[in-house]
């Protein structure tokens, strides 16, 4: 029996839920998940230039852990680009350093239900329309 995933540490969540390839009309995209961790690998080896050993601690696997991780990511990429399908960010055994939430209206990204204000293009306001991404792991 295979031991249970640990879950990887995200800091911050994307600010998008994915992308869409221009050119294939709408009813004919196929998708393609890029989990949380997936991503949070190629912002932290791509973007942000971490090397791998500081990128495994900043997610809180181990460096093979963190290689295969970051194999996924680049062949569900790749995936994507080659055959024209949408990226949707979404999932992974992850958890994040504070509590992130999503308006369902305008889709901006709020830290902590505290900080909610009216967003600008709301005509609502509350924690009805918002949608917690995932939890704070519970040390």
């Amino acid at each position: 029996m295979p031991r249970p995933k640990r879950e990887r540490l995200i800091c911050n969540p994307p600010q998008m839920q994915g992308f869409r390839p221009f050119g294939i009309p709408m009813d004919k995209i196929e998708t393609v998940t890029l989990t949380f961790d997936e991503y949070e690998s190629i912002n932290l080896l791509d973007y942000k230039l971490m090397n791998q050993e500081q990128a495994a601690e900043k997610m809180n696997v181990s460096r093979p852990t963190l290689t295969r991780i970051y194999e996924s990511a680049r062949r569900t990429i790749a995936n994507a680009f080659i055959e024209g399908k949408a990226i949707v960010i979404a999932g992974g055994n992850v958890y994040f350093e504070q509590d992130w939430f999503r308006c369902k209206k305008c889709f901006k990204l709020i830290n902590g239900a505290e900080n909610h204000i009216k967003c600008k293009g709301c005509t609502a306001f509350g924690t009805d329309e918002l949608v917690q991404l995932n939890h704070k792991k519970d040390e």
